[in-house]
């Protein structure tokens, strides 16, 4: 086979044959200063997702990856520009040059290991040029998650970490360099694995020793007999959790527009209470807890600023620079809204609105006054100050006011996470990591359900699912809360996760009962699917929740 390429002004010609390389690097050096051009031309064929074009396909890429930073630079303006369904095409056909030259086909149709070796990385670094023009577009125009090859996750990730950490060996290639490439399973199976897995027994070892944090939480309960199998540990978070964000200790406020909770701005006294939750959160992702956390995501952006504790103990952590309108909608939509429109006003703003540089918050029925800047109650806001007026606001809301509280809370969560493999997360990756996936397939759950006096194929137990999968998106949720104590999934999916579905008999007007603690739903003998239904609908729809009000 020959493919042929026509571009303005060279003929070029290449031939599949592994022979050609030589003629390749001929080819390329002929290039004037289009290259840049030809080479984004060239990259889009579609002809390289067969894996006979690969010998080509990995020349032109290291043509790409050889180029200087400012023609990278002009390459991601127009991988930007370019449309997305060919953008989304040139990362598949990357992304599979890599996983077959990784785990290369056994009839030896590729070159040998020793003279391709440089493919690898050749086309990571590429997929990291697109990588940087996706995030630099708002919005992003592939989600993250396209970027991930979970073929990698089944490598020896930690031997790839330790290439990675090893000054031993500068310059060597991992792909924990580009950590866009490695999916949030890859991820936590290295962030997990940073540290020994032994145990812990109480809540008091949590806060006296914290160099036990990095252990395996082991939970008993005094007067409860029972070893703890997962389900134990499980409730004790979930307890934990419930009491924590409950109106009495005053520590969360929750906010009914956005249903999330943000810290609140006068609790200054309770930092050993923040630093533990923290703490929680850090034990939760290394026992593979899912927690029923309703934060804003910005709180793990906060979390990650910066990924790795300074070592300057006064260094500043858990700001986030220059916050906006955006991420204060995220917890109050309405004063968002409101600042928005200060901002787009065509009015004289000081006669009109009457403001000054002071911000108001109501917390637990109380409303208080703050400054936004020395004397701010006798600055008015006005029409050429309102842009300073919205940044102090975001910035005291969403940073000052809770400085020390947040730096507690994420003191406490790097204690237990303190890795380097935390520079790989993005924030939305950490968040999955605390809260689970949104992401169900009851195709998967079925596949791992476990029947107790039920099997597979009873009747009722067909019905079971055939409802279930009836049932709109919101009450999926619902039942996954009702039976698990979460509406997320585990990282790596629900085929991750236990289920029991458990019979009980001589009641068939109860309603079903579920144990959250170990994923088991227990389940009456209905006569028929209408009134599975029916008492399914009223179990899962008046459940309480974890978190919620």
């Amino acid at each position: 086979m020959t493919m042929v390429f026509v571009l303005n002004p060279h003929l070029i010609i290449f031939s599949t044959e592994t022979e050609c390389s030589t003629d390749l690097e001929v080819c390329f050096s002929l290039y004037n200063k289009d290259d840049v051009r030809a080479l984004f031309v060239l990259v889009q064929n579609p002809v390289f997702a067969a894996q006979s074009s690969y010998t080509i396909f990995a020349h032109l890429l290291r043509q790409i990856v050889s180029l200087s930073s400012m023609d990278h630079q002009l390459l991601v303006n127009w991988f930007k520009i370019l449309e997305v369904e060919k953008l989304r095409m040139i990362v598949r056909h990357v992304m599979q040059f890599i996983t077959i030259r990784q785990f290369p086909p056994a009839d030896k149709s590729l070159p040998p290991l020793s003279k391709s070796r440089w493919w690898i990385p050749t086309g990571t670094k590429t997929l990291a040029l697109i990588n940087a023009a996706n995030n630099s577009s708002t919005p992003p125009l592939l989600d993250y998650t396209e970027f991930y090859n979970s073929a990698l996750d089944h490598m020896d990730l930690m031997q790839d970490y330790f290439n990675w950490q090893s000054p031993q060996r500068p310059g060597q290639f991992s792909y924990c360099q580009y950590p866009f490439i490695l999916s949030i399973v890859a991820k936590r199976i290295i962030l997990t694995k940073c540290v020994r897995v032994l145990y812990i027994t109480c809540l008091f070892q949590i806060a006296s020793k914290q160099k036990d944090l990095k252990k395996k939480l082991k939970v008993s309960f005094v007067g409860e007999p029972g070893l703890d199998m997962g389900g134990l540990t499980k409730e004790w978070f979930l307890l934990l959790i419930r009491q924590i964000f409950h109106p009495d200790y005053g520590m969360f406020v929750y906010h009914p527009h956005s249903r999330c909770y943000w810290f609140s701005t006068d609790q200054e006294g309770n930092l050993r209470e923040y630093n533990l939750i923290g703490v929680l959160m850090g034990l939760a992702v290394y026992n593979s807890i899912i927690l029923d956390l309703h934060f804003p995501s910005i709180c793990y952006r906060k979390l990650l600023s910066p990924p790795v504790v300074p070592d300057v103990d006064t260094a500043d952590v858990g700001n986030v620079k220059a916050p906006t309108v955006e991420d204060l909608a995220e917890i109050m939509p309405d004063v968002s809204r409101g600042l928005t429109e200060l901002l787009a006003y065509e009015g004289n703003v000081e006669e009109d609105m009457c403001m000054s540089f002071q911000v108001s918050l109501e917390e637990y029925g109380e409303v208080k006054t703050y400054k936004l800047k020395e004397s701010g109650e006798n600055i008015p806001v006005n029409n050429e100050n309102r842009k300073e007026y919205v940044e102090l606001y975001l910035d005291w809301i969403l940073n000052a006011a809770i400085y020390e509280q947040f730096r507690a809370f994420y003191l406490g969560f790097h204690s237990v996470c303190a890795s380097n493999a935390l520079i790989m997360l993005r924030p939305e990756e950490v968040e999955m990591l605390v809260c689970g996936s949104p992401t169900l397939d009851l195709n998967e759950l079925r596949k791992v359900t476990e029947y107790d006096g039920y099997k597979g194929d009873d009747p009722i137990i067909l019905d079971f699912w055939e409802v279930l999968h009836s049932l709109s998106d919101e009450l999926k949720k619902k039942f996954l809360l009702f039976a698990t104590g979460s509406d997320r999934v585990p990282v790596g999916g629900m085929g991750e996760m236990t289920f029991k579905i458990t019979k009980v008999t001589n009641k068939p007007d109860n309603l079903p009962e579920a144990h959250t603690c170990f994923n088991q739903l227990v389940l009456p003998t209905y006569e028929n699917q209408d009134l599975l239904r029916q008492k399914l609908i009223i179990a899962i729809s008046n459940a309480e929740g974890f978190g919620l009000e």
